[in-house]
Order: C-alpha cells, then sequence, then structure tokens
C-alpha cells in the first residue's frame, strides 16, 4: 500500500451521501481496528440518539484508494459497528447480509453494474442553475460531440481519478438532456460496485468544482427534460466472468436461464416496495413518466413489465442478463443492492414466472391494454412507494425491520416538508383560477 499523509475513514449515510473523517497517517491503524468514532444522532438513519454509544467506523482494509483532487490522501471505505457490532441500519452492512444470504440461496456471486447519469451545471449572472455547456438547445442532444468536447477536461480528469482508484471506464457521453451525461465502468461483485458508484459520486462533485461547475445527481431538476437514471445491470455467477443468468436456449428468445427468470419474478413481484429504494426522494417521481420530455422519450419506466431491449419497461434484457431502470440518481447503491437480492431471492425460491416480455411501447398502450395484459404500474408518488415498501414482508424482513421504520420515517417527513411549499407553478395556475 502507497504511503499518504491523511486517510479519510468514510461511509454513507441512509440517503447514499459520504461522511467522513479525515485522520492523519500516523493514526490510520485506528481506522481498521476500534474504528474512527462519530456522533451516531449527527448522521441521517442510523436510528441512534444523543444519549447513545459512538458509530465506528471500521475500514475494510481491501478498499483504499487515492483521493486526487485532496494530494496525500486516500480514502478508506468502512462498515459501521455499534457496541461491537455491525450496524443493522448501516447501508453497506445491510448490503453485505444481503450479498451473504445469495450466496448461501444460490452458490453464486452476485454481480451488478451502474450507469450513473448526473448533470453538470452552473450559475448564470442571476444566481440561477444553468446547463453548463453552452448553447445547449437541441431538442435531441443525446450523443451530441459539441457538447462532449466542451467539458471534456472535466470528463478526463474524472476518468483518470477514478482509473486511480481501480475503476475501469470504457465509454462516456453527452446523454438525453440538455446538460446531461454518463459515465459507465466495468461490472463488479455487488458490494464493489456500490463501493465504486460512492467513489464516482465523490470524485465527480470534488472535480466538477473544481472546473467551476456543479455535478448534480438530482433525478429531474428540468421539467421539460429527461430525468438522471441508474441503470443496474444483474447478473450471477462462480466468479466473475461466469454469468448463470444466460442460457443460449431460452425458448423466449431472450437468452436467459431458469434461475435468471426466477429472479425477474421476484423483481416484477415486488416492484412497487422496490421502487421506494430504487426512486428515493419526492422528486424521483417526476422522472417516471411516460410524456413531458422534448426529447420525445422519458426513458424511465412508468409500468410492471419486461422485454426485449424495451426501454419502456421496468426491466430491460439486453441478451443474457437484467437491466432495472427504474432505479434514479438519487439511489443509495447499498441499499439499492440489498433490496433487489432480497426481491430476487423470493423470485428463485418460490419459483416464480414473471410472465411473458412485452415489447410494446409502453408509453402508447391505453389504460385499457394495459389491464388486459395484467400490466401493472409503478407508484406515482414518494408516499405510495412507501405505503407499498412497508406492506412488503420480504423487503422488509431483508432489509430489516428497524431499518425499514426509519427509512420509511425520514421520506414520509420528507414528503410532508416540500407539500407545505407552493411552488411557483401552483401559483400561476391557482391564483386565479377558481
Amino acid at each position: 500500500m502507497a504511503d499518504f499523509d491523511y486517510y479519510l475513514a468514510q461511509f454513507v449515510d441512509i440517503h447514499g451521501r459520504p461522511k467522513a473523517k479525515l485522520v492523519p497517517a500516523k493514526h490510520k491503524e485506528m481506522i481498521f481496528t476500534s474504528g474512527a468514532g462519530f456522533a451516531g444522532f449527527a448522521i441521517a438513519g442510523m436510528g441512534m440518539g444523543p444519549h447513545g454509544a459512538e458509530f465506528m467506523a471500521i475500514g475494510d482494509s481491501g478498499v483504499i484508494r487515492p483521493v486526487p483532487w485532496m494530494p496525500g490522501t486516500a480514502v478508506v471505505t468502512c462498515d459501521g459497528h455499534v457496541n461491537g457490532k455491525p450496524h443493522a441500519l448501516d447501508s453497506r452492512v445491510i448490503a453485505k447480509k444481503a450479498l451473504a444470504d445469495f450466496r448461501v440461496v444460490t452458490g453464486l456471486e452476485f454481480f451488478s453494474g451502474l450507469e450513473p447519469e448526473f448533470f453538470l451545471l452552473r450559475k448564470d449572472d442571476s444566481g440561477s442553475y444553468v446547463v453548463a455547456t453552452d448553447s445547449e438547445s437541441l431538442d435531441k442532444p443525446c450523443y451530441d460531440f459539441r457538447h462532449l468536447s466542451s467539458v471534456s477536461a472535466f470528463l478526463m480528469e474524472l476518468r483518470a481519478a477514478l482509473d486511480s482508484a481501480g475503476i475501469d471506464v470504457y465509454q462516456i457521453d453527452h446523454e438525453d438532456a440538455n446538460g446531461q451525461f454518463e459515465m459507465n465502468f466495468t461490472y463488479a461483485d455487488g458490494l464493489r460496485t456500490a463501493d465504486n458508484l460512492t467513489y464516482f459520486k465523490m470524485a465527480a462533485q470534488a472535480i466538477a468544482k473544481k472546473h467551476g461547475m456543479l455535478c448534480s445527481f438530482m433525478p429531474k431538476p428540468f421539467a421539460e427534460r429527461s430525468g438522471s437514471g441508474l441503470h443496474m445491470h444483474m447478473s450471477a455467477g462462480k466468479e466473475f466472468g461466469d454469468n448463470a443468468f444466460e442460457d443460449a436456449s431460452d425458448k423466449r428468445g431472450l437468452g436467459l436461464s431458469t434461475i435468471a427468470y426466477q429472479f425477474l419474478g421476484g423483481l416484477m413481484a415486488h416492484a412497487r416496495g422496490l421502487t421506494a429504494i430504487a426512486a428515493p426522494c419526492v422528486n424521483s417521481y417526476k422522472r417516471l413518466v411516460s410524456r413531458g420530455s422534448r426529447s420525445g422519450a422519458t426513458w424511465a419506466p412508468v409500468n410492471i413489465a419486461y422485454g426485449n431491449n424495451n426501454r419502456t419497461a421496468f426491466v430491460r434484457i439486453p441478451g443474457g442478463r437484467l437491466e432495472l431502470r427504474v432505479p434514479d440518481a438519487a439511489s443509495n447503491p447499498y441499499l439499492l443492492t440489498a433490496a433487489i437480492i432480497h426481491a430476487g431471492l423470493d423470485g428463485i425460491s418460490r419459483k416464480l414466472d414473471p410472465g411473458q416480455p412485452c415489447n410494446d411501447n409502453l408509453y402508447q398502450l391505453s389504460q385499457a391494454e394495459l389491464t388486459s395484459r395484467g400490466i401493472a404500474r409503478l407508484p406515482a408518488s414518494l408516499p405510495g412507494a412507501l405505503d407499498a415498501l412497508q406492506s412488503d414482508e420480504v423487503l422488509t424482513a431483508g432489509l430489516g425491520a428497524a431499518f425499514v421504520k426509519e427509512f420509511c420515517a425520514i421520506k414520509y417527513a420528507e414528503c410532508d416538508e416540500l407539500m407545505l411549499n407552493v411552488s411557483p407553478a401552483e401559483f400561476r395556475r391557482y391564483i386565479d383560477f377558481f
């Protein structure tokens, strides 16, 4: 291990937001033994009071990475412990438990890949946030070279930071909305992918600030544009490169194995509760709509269906693996991984059949057509998704009843807070309407 002057003992709160303490190198061993101490009540979602034990962040010696934007510093990914035990409400602890359950039940490793989308913004002379790339006015800006090129210095510096951390970026593109980009990195086991995504967000936001920009992971910052997703690709195998979800003899022609269909059946069965974890803020549900984007598509699911390369579906099948399309850029990757695994394991244990694929444009089907095919809708609001999560016994048991109680309490409070605000659009619509 290289020598560093400082080490960040880092973990995430319930929102997936990185938290850390800066530890001088001469005290680094503390991180891996007793851990760095935090006041648990000061951390969102840990279910702790100001009168309780310390929350101790104990480092994973296998996940130590340089922090190029803080020279001489490394970040150590940590698990939360309280009273000498892994804390049941710590996101990474919850993910590790789910991955262990998957390993025990299937004898396989769970692999995932995440595709983070984000907006690059800057403040204009009035102090309002606008897209950072100049002259972004195209209705269909996706893959546009000119705007990709205009922020290439940021993108290349970010890619170099990820490379230094052992994260292999294989493509970068301008996405469907003005000022929106995506950077894809190679898939890995579920825990490492969540670690990678957390590091990615830390790097992207710090480096963007250096370049005079804000890197935003808000799911839907602009009403007339598509939102930022965090599509998750899933497979399983004995080792990296093996894919037990793939079967070339699949009679449905999607290249999926029996265990993949059963896992998919679990995702479908628990879709409504899963949405609370995958789309975890009020703004998330501005993204999960079928119309309103100037590009002609929102690229986000509204209905609980799957299909072969169908980007209007809850799950897309890009050949031999599953792509869950409901998660957005605000989701906590550890909680997302855990919830998906528990839903999928229920499908495997009950041998659930997801039904027939739908390869139609789901945005264009009428409610009568959807009903006749037995296609249900995803929750249209965060309260609806939270209600579904609370009533989902499988997800509650898998994630932990204490966690679900804490998560829902925080999120219901968020809903109440935002409902008290009258938006400018509401004011304009109703002030002289009635």
